[in-house]
């Protein structure tokens, strides 16, 4: 039985750090200060996502439909291998139409004294004649844990909540609250979605990385089982920090849709989600495997 813990924080003040998602290893450091040392060495932790707390719709491949007002702000319930990743998705899709997606889907940004930070909530003013002159939408961040030993999940509220995130935190930012948490079993959700296809392709995301500077991290290739070339590939520098210490990654950056060429889509999507590659632990390599039938593939 492989399961994960999923959890869903409410953004309390404004953000300083990563612009894309606070890292898997942001995540395992603040959780560390609640955990005794031999629990939290057995703990993966995947990259937070931002999640505007906003109304949406279920997207075609969801094993639920229809439309729902806390499909930004809570966990929707999980049942086939696709319902992981509504919203660990950058672009939010399941945005309704409505709703103001371009504005949502670049993070506002403050600065206080001198420093760029990701807004704990954007505000957006509406027409004259509209009942309110202004709509507030908070932020969330979506993570999920990971271990090997079966009797370390789930964390309870206590180690969950009230965790800061990110740079200057005692001056107050970062701060987060505990929204919502579920476990899921990897093993009992329904992946027949991936049966049968003719063409598969794999999103990465979060970056997966080739070379590390952290002490004895084997450097890898880029897998076998990607068809395009490292020349077809966008990179980016990553930074890692342990023991007050910052070590330079190279990685393959996170949002690129790539070509599946291996015979193992099923066995593939699973590593996918407790991530491939180096640092692993900490949020990198995860990846999403698609199904793409053969009169649709055009990549």
């Amino acid at each position: 039985m492989t399961r994960i813990q999923q959890v869903l924080w409410e953004l309390q003040m404004d953000y300083i750090g990563h612009p894309y998602y606070v890292s898997g290893n942001a995540i395992l450091h603040a959780l560390g200060h609640r955990l005794d040392p031999e629990t939290h060495a057995t703990l993966s932790a995947s990259h937070g996502v931002f999640v505007p707390g906003q109304f949406g719709r279920f997207p075609d491949e969801h094993s639920q439909s229809g439309v729902r007002p806390y499909l930004g702000s809570g966990l929707p319930d999980v049942e086939a291998y696709d319902d992981l990743f509504i919203q660990r998705q950058a672009s939010h899709t399941w945005l309704l139409d409505g709703r103001a997606r371009d504005t949502l889907n670049t993070h506002d940004l403050r600065v206080h004294g001198g420093h760029p930070t990701l807004a704990h909530e954007t505000i957006m003013g509406r027409r004259e004649d509209k009942r309110k002159q202004r709509r507030t939408t908070n932020w969330y961040v979506h993570a999920y844990l990971h271990t090997n030993d079966p009797t370390v999940l789930p964390l309870g509220e206590g180690v969950l909540d009230g965790h800061q995130f990110g740079g200057k935190r005692n001056y107050g930012y970062g701060e987060v609250m505990l929204k919502d948490t579920q476990m899921v079993d990897l093993d009992t959700l329904d992946y027949s979605r991936l049966d049968g296809a003719e063409t598969y392709l794999i999103e990465l995301v979060t970056p997966f990385v080739l070379e590390s500077e952290y002490p004895a991290v084997n450097d890898r290739p880029v897998p076998w089982w990607w068809a395009e070339s490292s020349e077809d590939l966008r990179f980016r520098q990553e930074k890692i920090l342990e023991q007050r210490k910052v070590f330079d990654l190279k990685t393959v950056d996170h949002g690129q849709i790539v070509r599946y060429r291996g015979d193992r889509p099923v066995e593939t999507a699973k590593n996918g989600l407790t991530r491939v590659g180096s640092h692993s632990q900490y949020g990198f390599g995860e990846l999403q495997v698609k199904p793409i039938a053969g009169q649709e593939q055009g990549v």
